[in-house]
């Protein structure tokens, strides 16, 4: 049931639909008779500008259309007015956020512009600083004296670099005994690529792997022991052999004893021959490749680990990736 306040703003709405149409009534019956007592005459310029200036003169005079009181057409027109004046400001509203989304973008790049600019000037300001200072404690030095001081400061940094050299070599052989070499071994014997298994003990390359490179519960010694024999000769040749791929300097180094320790030797050995032809190379890419005498797991990973590379006609070269350069097809 509708409340009495809806029954009075009906009843107000229908009475100024009334009065609206009354009005409409009355302005079409009054130009039904003015154009029913019209004339066709054909009025001369003078006395279309008297009839033109009567009419305004009338519409001037006369007393404008107000509605009745109480009626809604005055809150009809000023709901329209504002309905219309909020549509707009909402849009004007949409239209200001986002130019005020791109001038905060714009603000943003140019605060990170003008900080690096900053930077630059103060990096160009130091380097400018450092070059008069030395310019000022330069001044008095002969030719003789600066040639002198140069070659001592490379002396300086070529051992500097010499012993950064060995510090590194003494570090990664460290690594090649404690972490590499296991990994190495237990590829050898089956078990996964080095990297898939992040460590691995003495226990489990003596209990070996299974066919699917599984480590196994239990394993047997002699077994174990005969399979890394095996493997050391492989690497090192029987006695007397020599591994028919070492030079003699390094046959005569010890024989290592067991698995681990010839996969660590191994590693050495193709580590620092590629780096020994790879600097007597000079360059000259033919005279960067080692032969190896099989595919051991070390070669192998040097191989994915993109630190080497096979010969492009032949898989029993490898050489050392110069980075320097693409890899070769």
């Amino acid at each position: 049931m509708a409340s009495p306040e809806d029954t009075t703003h009906a009843n107000n709405l229908e009475y100024t639909l009334k009065e609206l149409r009354r009005e409409v009534r009355e302005r079409e019956q009054q130009l039904s008779r003015l154009r029913a007592s019209q004339e066709d005459v054909i009025l001369s310029p003078i006395a279309q500008v008297q009839v033109i200036t009567a009419a305004l003169d009338k519409v001037t005079d006369a007393e404008p259309f107000v509605p009745i009181p109480g009626s809604l057409l005055p809150s009809l027109i000023a709901l329209r007015k504002t309905h219309a004046t909020i549509t707009e400001s909402n849009a004007l509203v949409e239209e200001q956020a986002k130019s005020q989304e791109a001038q905060d973008k714009r603000l943003e790049a140019d605060r990170a512009a003008l900080k690096d600019q900053k930077l630059i000037h103060e990096a160009l300001t130091a380097r400018i600083a450092s070059l008069q200072e030395e310019l000022s404690s330069n001044a008095d030095v002969t030719l003789g004296d600066a040639v002198s001081a140069k070659r001592e400061e490379l002396r300086q940094k070529a051992k500097d670099y010499s012993r950064r050299k060995r510090q590194l070599m003494i570090e990664l052989l460290a690594f090649m005994e404690r972490e590499l070499a296991p990994l190495l071994v237990a590829e050898e014997m089956g078990g996964p690529v080095v990297g898939d298994l992040m460590d691995v003990d003495a226990n489990d390359l003596a209990a070996g792997f299974t066919a699917q490179g599984r480590l196994r519960k239990t394993g047997k010694g002699d077994a174990g022991r005969e399979k890394g024999q095996r493997r050391i000769d492989e690497i090192w040749g029987r006695d007397g052999e020599g591994g028919g791929r070492r030079p003699a300097a390094d046959n005569q180094r010890r024989r290592p004893l067991n698995d681990v320790e010839a996969a660590a030797e191994e590693m050495r050995w193709l580590t620092e021959q590629l780096l020994n032809k790879m600097t007597d190379a000079a360059g000259n890419t033919e005279d960067s490749y080692v032969n190896i005498g099989r595919e051991s797991a070390a070669v192998r990973f040097l191989i994915r680990s993109k630190v080497a590379q096979y010969h492009p006609r032949d898989i029993s070269r490898i050489k050392l990736i110069d980075f320097g350069r693409e890899l070769e097809e």
